[in-house]
């Protein structure tokens, strides 16, 4: 069912205000970055100064691994958090992933805010977001996407799987049939790589092999112990009669490790996120196989609470651990940094 403008505004504007808060948070799944912990290398030879954290983003070099994850778009509040956000990533040389653009795709009112948006972020990586629905409705449009995909100068386009939320969401879009030939579709035809991600559940090896066959160039886990989005729906609607499936998904650490096993994995772009809080776990994200991770409600609410200021302090703090943590394991790059710095901690 096509929903108004209206209605998907006040839907961002309460997305926005629940995941301000802890209160989506999954109740007792984990990430299951609790169970890793570091070796200590006391003959550490890494001159700690030297260490780097320059990577590829599909052709831009970016200052640290890492992506401000795609919160939201569409509603007031939202256009001024992702303004926020470039202006952050711009000070970072990070990329930013955008709220979904369903909003602007018949609607060229929006065209300025996404310029500005643009402007704010300067030459960074700005990426995408669409969900699979959208993806299915206009796979014979892909004009309209493209549109706005040019108009902002694109550098990836991210498409989110969430049919968890939609379960939950009152009037949600439940319809997925045809989704695999509209994403190879989409693939073939936007014109710029393609990352593939949940929500807050997961990306299983299956479902990673299949999307590899359909040609995408990214995988952004997004697994299960951070954000629920079956909360944030049950949340939203005072809705008492769905709560076993607020937990519901497959943890981060075990998407990311059975992921990065695969014999293709070097075909793809694989990106860490879910319930990344905290420096060690992003580093243990990254050592755990991810190219880079992501982090969006503790974005938020450090934005929130505090302004760019705190979030460009957050990431550069998280940066700061990741590069002592290397020193102590012994790691002078980040392809050292691998596995064999970790140990599994007993239960």
């Amino acid at each position: 069912m096509a929903k108004s403008s209206s209605e998907l505004k006040q839907r961002k504007k309460e997305h926005i205000e629940i995941c301000e808060t802890d209160t989506p948070a999954f109740k007792s799944k984990t990430t299951g970055f609790e169970k890793y912990d570091f070796v200590h290398y006391a003959l550490t030879e890494v001159a700690l100064d030297e260490i780097c954290f320059a990577a590829d983003f599909f052709g831009k070099e970016i200052n640290y691994p890492f992506m401000i994850s795609c919160m939201t778009g569409g509603a007031d509040e939202a256009n001024n958090v992702n303004k926020k956000l470039a202006f952050c990533a711009s000070e970072l040389k990070i990329p930013l992933g955008l709220g979904s653009l369903r909003y602007a795709l018949e609607n060229p009112e929006y065209d300025e805010n996404l310029l500005d948006i643009r402007q704010i972020a300067g030459g960074q990586p700005l990426i995408g977001n669409l969900g699979a629905a959208q993806i299915i409705q206009y796979q014979n449009n892909i004009a309209a996407i493209r549109r706005l995909s040019d108009l902002i100068k694109l550098d990836a386009f991210i498409i989110h799987l969430n049919p968890l939320q939609e379960l939950m969401q009152k009037s949600g879009e439940t319809n997925f049939k045809g989704l695999k030939p509209a994403i190879k579709n989409f693939v073939c035809e936007i014109g710029i790589p393609v990352i593939i991600k949940e929500v807050g559940a997961g990306i299983s090896v299956r479902v990673a092999e299949e999307l590899l066959s359909l040609g995408v160039a990214g995988i952004d886990v997004a697994g299960a112990g951070g954000t629920s989005w079956a909360g944030v729906e049950i949340l939203r609607n005072k809705d008492n009669k769905n709560t076993e499936f607020w937990d519901w998904g497959l943890p981060t650490v075990s998407c990311l490790t059975s992921i990065n096993a695969m014999d293709n994995r070097d075909s793809i772009k694989l990106i860490a996120s879910g319930g990344i809080n905290t420096a060690f776990d992003g580093a243990k994200s990254l050592a755990l196989g991810a190219d880079m991770f992501a982090s969006a409600r503790k974005i938020l609410q450090t934005l929130q609470q505090g302004g760019v200021s705190n979030v460009i302090s957050l990431v550069t703090g998280w940066f700061t651990s990741i590069r002592n943590i290397m020193f102590l394991t012994g790691s002078r790059t980040l392809k050292q940094f691998d596995a064999s710095v970790l140990y599994r901690v007993k239960e």
